[in-house]
């Protein structure tokens, strides 16, 4: 794939800031209307990306593989936002309702883009603006996905630790082998293939809106 230009690979790289910004802005908020502090305490309960910014996950790695692979493939995180669980009414329940929160706000997105620019598209060429929200689509769709693998630090490791009544002791040791676990799964199996499957029909299913309300 041929290497992305300055101007596409920053257009691509605001796209995931605002969206990373939106996911852990999502987690914040939750936590705090089900009764825990922290977040907001934090200055974390904000759509301003500066308090959300990890310098190397947010910044050095995702410029890299944005400039390197071509746009085809990236990896990115924010810092994730504190949350004390024994805040909440229902902790188990509550700590699966913050860590969906984030995927959750990722779907929102995409969606919303497919109707504002599939109404967009019944006035003007869409040609001018799909390749737009096809990006701001797709990379919803993958953290999204992304974030609902079951390992730690990624938010479905909270669903699958309550789900299975995992110990918050094992779940501490689970977390100390999460970022390599996950990194085996993303370069050493055909794990992403799977991966890729469910981006796919989450923004096929946002793309499919927005022909729908474009008329189309």
């Amino acid at each position: 794939m041929q290497g992305l230009s300055i101007v596409e690979a920053i257009q691509l790289f605001l796209i995931l800031l605002a969206s990373l910004s939106v996911h852990e802005w999502a987690h914040a908020w939750t936590a705090e209307k089900l009764g825990d502090p922290t977040a907001r305490a934090m200055g974390r309960v904000t759509l301003n990306p500066i308090p959300h910014i990890d310098p190397i996950g947010t910044i050095i790695v995702p410029a890299f593989f944005l400039l390197f692979s071509g746009g085809g493939a990236f990896f990115a995180w924010a810092k994730p936002v504190p949350v004390n669980s024994s805040n909440f009414r229902n902790p188990k329940r509550d700590d699966i309702l913050v860590a969906l929160a984030g995927p959750a706000s990722n779907l929102i997105i995409a969606l919303f883009i497919a109707v504002f620019f599939g109404l967009i598209a019944r006035f003007t060429d869409p040609s001018t603006f799909l390749p737009l929200a096809g990006q701001i689509i797709l990379i919803n769709a993958l953290l999204m996905v992304f974030n609902l693998i079951p390992v730690p630090p990624l938010d479905g490791s909270h669903v699958l630790r309550h789900l299975i009544g995992m110990s918050e002791t094992t779940y501490m040791r689970f977390s100390q082998y999460g970022f390599f676990i996950l990194l085996a799964l993303l370069f050493l199996t055909p794990f992403p293939k799977f991966l890729w499957a469910g981006i796919q029909s989450v923004a096929g299913v946002a793309f499919a809106l927005l022909r729908v309300v474009a008329g189309g």
